[in-house]
């Protein structure tokens, strides 16, 4: 038997102990763990790694695998642009490894429930930054008021949108590019399948998301593929109201960017997949990706064209923005026409500064301010912590319980009933949710400008 030393004070170092719990689904049994009255797994996977031959393509099935799987530790999120200071987190709040290997799940649930309502979260990032299991998305509140939380990491940048020629050899018929769309639909089928081992309900499922992941939750709502998948729809700051780019022009961008890191037209599919994640990361010109694609089969139709032709799943909608950032008149634009028949649209516009930002935010909460008061999430998020005072909290309190409600919405429900006694009115004729300091209030925000004034 061979006997390890370990130097002074390394107990210390050492991590608690799990607290573990285990969960069955489909492919096996999951180890998580009960933290702070809640139980968290992590690493969970919902698609096989899009790797090698499979990476560009639809995500495929999980293998089982023998035994206990540890699911109480990330995975590394997926391939994007990072510091090389591992300590320095870029704009998506990401820092350190990353890997091709990354669609996982990180899952809050209260313990002992049955039929709970779930939320499935789409991190933002600009469609090639962040991850889902991020602090900000702490899904401990949530799961404390009996909702769980389902933080889903997605194909970023090229490695998620693209479109190539070579890629459609021996294919016919298959989809070709919105690979980041087709992990968000393996996702919710996931949650389909396997979110009752966790107390939760699959017919109650809120799909809700920031920026990019905005934009998820907008393209889902019109998507064939995700029709039945979930029942209600957040959509944070990504009112992405955009026609679909047409695959001749996506594939030409694609292509002529290729060109800049030396890869010609003549370029096969070995070729294309013998280039490192990282070379795609660290392209400017390809690091983006090349937004969504039409697709007449798989994605037919873009979901401002949806909207407007009065096609998109009708579902409950709570969208809006910040007030120091753009494109609260996308998200009001949004509300009318989600909520001109049918399922009612909720419309907000965020407007509380935390007392430690009112020197930089002068114009109001900028992009992604109200993350960590919609997920009550201030200690573990990196904008917040200690530097938030009782005005914070309270707002926090005030505005996750509304996101909270809007979750837990039964069929025909027209108000959400948020805490305090605040009901928030569906969007009729400008009604609009402000968040301030002193509390919530319904206005008129149909003259409220696009963000913040130029002077």
């Amino acid at each position: 038997m061979i006997s390890v030393l370990l130097p002074a004070g390394a107990q210390a170092q050492m991590p608690a102990e799990i607290d573990q719990v285990l969960a069955e689904v489909e492919n096996g049994t999951l180890a998580g763990s009960r933290e702070n009255g809640v139980l968290v797994f992590r690493g969970v996977p919902y698609a096989a790694a899009p790797t090698g031959e499979l990476r560009w393509r639809a995500p495929q099935p999980v293998a089982e695998w023998p035994g206990v799987r540890a699911a109480s530790a990330h995975e590394p999120p997926c391939v994007q642009p990072v510091d090389t200071d591992s300590t320095v987190a870029n704009f998506g709040g990401v820092n350190g490894a990353q890997s091709e290997d990354c669609l996982y799940l990180t899952i809050y649930a209260p313990e002992g429930v049955r039929d709970a309502p779930v939320m499935v979260w789409f991190h933002g990032g600009a469609f090639f930054l962040g991850a889902g299991h991020l602090g900000s998305y702490d899904g401990t509140a949530n799961a404390r008021q009996g909702v769980i939380t389902v933080g889903v990491n997605y194909r970023l940048g090229a490695l998620a949108n693209f479109v190539h020629p070579v890629l459609e050899a021996g294919r016919e018929g298959e989809p070709q590019g919105n690979y980041a769309l087709h992990d968000s639909v393996a996702a919710l089928q996931w949650v389909r399948d396997n979110i009752a081992a966790f107390g939760g309900n699959p017919e109650n499922v809120t799909i809700a998301g920031q920026s990019a992941g905005g934009g998820i939750v907008t393209n889902l709502l019109s998507l064939p593929a995700a029709e039945g998948l979930f029942d209600k729809a957040i959509v944070q700051s990504g009112s992405l109201l955009l026609p679909d780019r047409a695959p001749v022009e996506a594939s030409r961008i694609a292509r002529e960017a290729l060109e800049t890191i030396g890869i010609g037209l003549d370029a096969s599919a070995d070729d294309l997949r013998n280039i490192s994640a990282q070379t795609f990361a660290a392209s400017k010109e390809l690091r983006a990706g090349f937004f969504f694609t039409s697709d007449p089969k798989w994605k037919p139709s873009s979901t401002v064209a949806a909207l407007r032709a009065g096609k998109e799943f009708d579902v409950p909608i709570l969208v809006g923005a910040n007030q120091g950032e753009g494109g609260f008149a996308a998200a009001r634009t949004f509300a009318e026409l989600a909520g001109d028949e049918g399922a009612p649209a909720f419309l907000y516009r965020f407007e509380h500064v935390p007392a430690f930002r009112e020197a930089e935010w002068t114009k109001g909460p900028i992009h992604s301010a109200e993350l960590m008061f919609a997920f009550d999430s201030i200690d573990q998020s990196s904008w917040g912590g200690a530097k938030a005072d009782t005005d914070d909290r309270a707002v926090a309190l005030q505005v996750n319980s509304c996101w909270v409600a809007f979750a837990k919405l039964v069929p025909g429900s027209r108000t959400i009933e948020c805490a305090d006694g605040f009901t928030w009115q569906p969007y009729l004729k400008g009604e609009t949710a402000r968040f301030t300091t002193s509390g919530p209030e319904m206005a008129d925000g149909r003259e409220y400008p696009d963000g913040p004034s130029k002077d």
